[in-house]
C-alpha cells in the first residue's frame, strides 16, 4: 500500500521506542527528557538531538539506522509536547481556532 513501505517503518519505531523504555526504565525510574522538559528546555534538548544525529547519520557507523531512529523518536517527542501543550491550552480556554498550529 505504502510506496516506501512506511507501515514498517512505523512498526519498526514503535519497537525502537518500547525498547528505549525498557532498557531506560525498568525500574521505574524518571525520563531524563521529562527533567529537561520540566525545566522548560525540552525544544531546545530535542532539536539539537535531531541535529546532532542527522549530522552524524553516515559518519558514525555508516548509514547507522538506529540514528534515523533516533531523530524520529525526538521529533515524536516533540509532536507529543505540542499536542500536549495545545490541550493544556484548550483545558485553560485560552485559545484560538488556529492555535493548533501555532503552539
Amino acid at each position: 500500500m505504502y510506496k516506501f513501505k512506511e507501515d514498517k517503518t512505523l512498526e519498526m519505531l514503535t519497537k525502537y521506542i518500547d525498547d528505549t523504555y525498557n532498557q531506560h526504565y525498568s525500574n521505574g525510574k524518571i525520563q531524563a527528557t521529562e527533567v529537561i522538559f520540566d525545566a522548560g528546555h525540552g525544544e531546545g534538548f530535542c532539536i539539537g538531538n535531531i541535529l546532532k544525529y542527522a549530522q552524524r547519520y553516515g559518519k558514525k557507523d555508516g548509514r547507522n539506522t538506529a540514528d534515523l531512529l533516533k531523530i524520529a523518536h525526538y521529533v515524536i517527542i516533540l509532536l507529543g509536547d505540542k499536542k500536549q501543550r495545545f490541550k493544556d491550552r484548550m483545558e485553560q480556554q485560552v485559545y484560538d481556532d488556529d492555535e493548533w498550529d501555532r503552539v
